[in-house]
């Protein structure tokens, strides 16, 4: 036979192949019966007073939400007849969820939405087995909560495993409690990783097919190993069902977390003082960082860890402690899962120029408790009135500033008018908003900005980054086109 019918036939062999090659497991009944036994439903109450049994009615789904919040059900119980005495009594609220066992001493994992405020909290297995757990810790922050049981023997526990190694199209196994329906096993790929759901600062998920309905929250998601890899914790749904889009919360982020709610019962999240913004293209050029990357510094806390370090608001952060950030939103998760006190290198690019800053962590939880300040340049200015990119702008007077309600603290440049074809406008910029900065620099008077605009129109800039406060003094930066 000839070379290149052999050829064909390869070819041809191997396309026939290939799907057999894609096949997942045979079963995973094995796996399924080694780690059952450290899943374990919660079933969390809560007692409260209440005016009417009737008055708080059953929370359910509302079809169309984009994320229900997942397999938390609470029942209550209702009055007979509606001429029954509306007397004050106990209400008892049920919150049915999952979890699992991580050491054999009696810890167990779960989500911190679960277990709510509640002040009597089961722990089920398999067997059949309840035993009463006290918490040990919880952080809403990506809602995960650590329980503790007492038990005469050694309970089956499970591992976690390496979250940051699953792929996109590796087999995924969850096991919980969907509906109370509890040691429900089902299966299915990891769908995509690093997904942001805006549930919190932290969203990193991992998405997965694998059936997860209410219930299953706080349960684990399995690799082919038996290994944790995920927290079950949310869905997208438009029904309340699975739709085969869920979310896990990778066993990278909640170890870190896990470990200090049971070592101190809290987070003792590192924390940099910052107010962070996304750069978009239009900034990136304005800044002349050359890419898109980073986290651009949009406020400074007085008190933070930053200021001291000489972190400037329009500093863009391309580097943490050795890790590349190349969006907003990993910044956040790499400063929290640092150590408090730990000195680190901070790579910034400010004004097109590289440049690295050292910075002693602050802790999270101490910096919420004070109040973030606003950096806002000097001196109040007159009044004159000037156009520039689309915008009408004054000085700000006292006029003006009861007309907009803002804020004594605030200084620069007011806008009085938007032109509704313009840049400006498609950037949001409102009428009452104030002009801080132009390119960098801090403006007093409309004639600051048109001059500033100037000079970056000769420096060959396509657009100019501004720095604009709102009346109440909260800062943001947005990239306008010169026109």
């Amino acid at each position: 036979m000839p070379r290149a019918a052999l050829a064909v036939l390869a070819a041809a062999g191997w396309l026939l192949a290939s799907p057999v090659s894609a096949r997942g497991p045979d079963s995973l009944a094995d796996l399924a019966a080694q780690v059952t036994p450290a899943v374990v439903n919660i079933s969390a109450s809560t007692t409260a007073e209440s005016r009417s049994p009737s008055s708080s009615p059953r929370t359910a789904p509302q079809p169309g939400q984009p994320l229900d919040d997942l397999f938390e059900e609470f029942f209550r119980r209702r009055g007979q007849g509606p001429n029954r005495e509306e007397a004050p009594r106990p209400r008892r609220g049920n919150s049915l969820g999952s979890g699992f066992v991580i050491d054999a001493s009696g810890i167990v994992v779960t989500n911190a939405h679960v277990i709510g405020d509640a002040n009597d909290i089961q722990v089920i297995f398999s067997d059949g087995t309840r035993l009463k757990a006290e918490i040990v810790g919880k952080d809403s922050k990506i809602d995960l909560a650590v329980l503790r049981v007492k038990s005469d023997k050694p309970l089956p526990a499970v591992p976690f495993g390496d979250s940051e190694a699953m792929r996109p199209g590796d087999w995924v196994m969850a096991i919980g409690n969907p509906f109370g329906l509890g040691g429900s096993v089902s299966a299915g790929i990891v769908s995509a990783r690093g997904r942001n759901i805006e549930s919190g600062p932290y969203d990193n998920y991992i998405q997965t097919d694998a059936a997860i309905n209410k219930g299953n929250s706080g349960g684990p998601l399995f690799n082919m190993k038996g290994e944790v890899i995920g927290i079950n914790t949310a869905i997208l749904s438009p029904t309340g069902g699975s739709v085969g889009i869920g979310f896990a919360v990778p066993a990278a982020n909640a170890v870190p977390v896990i470990d200090q709610l049971r070592e101190f019962g809290e987070t003792r999240r590192g924390w940099l003082g910052v107010r962070i913004q996304s750069v978009d293209d239009a900034t990136a050029e304005a800044l002349g960082l050359g890419a898109l990357r980073g986290a651009l510094i949009a406020g400074i806390d007085e008190k933070g860890p930053a200021k001291p370090a000489g972190l400037e608001v329009g500093d863009v952060i391309v580097r943490f402690d050795g890790r590349e950030v190349k969006e907003s939103r990993d910044l956040p998760r790499i400063v929290a899962s640092t150590p408090v006190g730990k000195s680190v290198e901070v790579g910034i690019v400010r004004k097109s120029q590289p440049l690295t800053k050292q910075v002693t962590l602050g802790r999270l939880e101490d910096g919420e408790k004070g109040q973030q300040a606003s950096n806002q340049p000097a001196a109040e200015p007159p009044s004159a009135m000037r156009r520039a990119l689309g915008l009408e702008l004054s000085g700000v007077s006292e006029d003006l500033r009861k007309r907009y309600g803002i804020k004594d603290s605030v200084k620069g440049v007011v806008v009085t008018r938007v032109d509704p074809n313009s840049s400006a406008a498609d950037k949001r910029i409102q009428p009452g908003e104030v002009i801080v900065e132009v390119g960098q620099e801090g403006v007093a008077t409309p004639a600051d900005v048109t001059r500033r605009v100037e000079t970056l129109k000769k420096e060959g800039r396509k657009s100019a980054l501004l720095l604009v406060a709102n009346a109440q003094g909260e800062v943001r930066f947005v990239a306008v086109s010169i026109e």
